[in-house]
């Protein structure tokens, strides 16, 4: 049995899928059982709740070889770091009571980085990832660095004004990976029995690019301009804060991307295991075009 969170999510849904189309015993932990798809609540065992809830986790991960572990911090959170490590505590009481033998999850990559210990949500999710494989279950983290699904957020200014916004130099190249891509890694693994102990498994797109060099294709894709606005720290902070996120965890976003601007994600040297396929205009291409419309 693989358990799987968030199986509505970006990566989760596609992850879901991939393991019930190869025959996969799948249970689906879902706060809104409405929210699946009819074959996928047809074809999968499902436990209705949160999977920060203990008696939630329990009764998933009973008879569960392998987890999927995706957090869902509250943004309106007073501790950012709790939001992360305390919403992973049962869950990790629960893979060592319930023997749990595989666990895949979500993090960010940082480790080992002078920058990680003050990049905000980065530092609580190398800190979950500490906490999960204390618990002695092997442990694949799946360390990524910003997503190119993250744009979406953005669709509005994009389309009515061309302009697209960070707190991140316009000329700081970086990686990023579709979230498609996080979703097959994260099936491969979840499939595969024979991988011992812990590690770090890079998912870093195909390229690295600048914000200016985004724009530059997204104008190219879209057929209309679009540029890259660097705004303040101070800026950004507010405009998070007015969307509703609580101030520390708008805090731990400026840190977070503070850091990626001096260089967090640059750290991780590419490699052919670390490069997955979907390049940024073949992304924008098909999923940021019929979005703007």
């Amino acid at each position: 049995m693989i358990v799987v969170t968030t199986p509505t999510g970006n990566t989760g849904r596609r992850v879901v899928r991939g393991l019930l189309d190869r025959g996969a015993p799948v249970r689906v932990i879902a706060r809104d059982p409405s929210r699946l798809p009819d074959d996928v609540r047809d074809r999968a065992e499902v436990v209705r709740g949160s999977h920060a809830d203990a008696e939630v986790v329990a009764k998933a991960f009973a008879g569960a070889e392998a987890v999927y572990w995706v957090p869902a911090p509250d943004r309106r959170t007073p501790d950012v770091q709790d939001a992360y490590v305390g919403f992973t505590r049962a869950a990790a009481r629960a893979f060592a009571e319930r023997g749990v033998r595989r666990v895949v999850g979500v993090s960010a990559l940082g480790r080992g980085s002078a920058l990680a210990g003050e990049a905000g949500l980065v530092t609580a999710s190398l800190a979950m990832d500490d906490l999960i494989a204390g618990t002695g279950v092997r442990y694949r983290a799946l360390t990524m660095p910003s997503f190119m699904d993250n744009v979406l957020r953005q669709v509005d200014p994009i389309r009515d004004h061309g302009v697209f916004a960070d707190i991140v130099s316009g000329d700081r190249a970086l990686p990023m990976c579709a979230t498609r891509d996080i979703a097959d890694v994260a099936l491969g693994l979840l499939l595969d029995d024979s991988w011992q102990g812990r590690a770090d498994v890079p998912v870093l797109g195909p390229e690295d690019l600048s914000h200016d060099e985004m724009a530059a294709i997204m104008t190219d894709v879209l057929g209309r301009p679009v540029r890259y606005l660097r705004v303040p720290e101070d800026a950004f902070r507010a405009r998070l804060t007015a969307a509703g996120m609580s101030e520390p965890f708008a805090d731990g976003m400026v840190a977070m991307m503070r850091a990626k601007d001096n260089g967090l994600d640059n750290t991780e040297p590419r490699t052919p295991a670390s490069t997955t396929p979907t390049t940024f205009r073949q992304w924008c291409e098909e999923v940021l075009k019929p979005a703007i419309g």
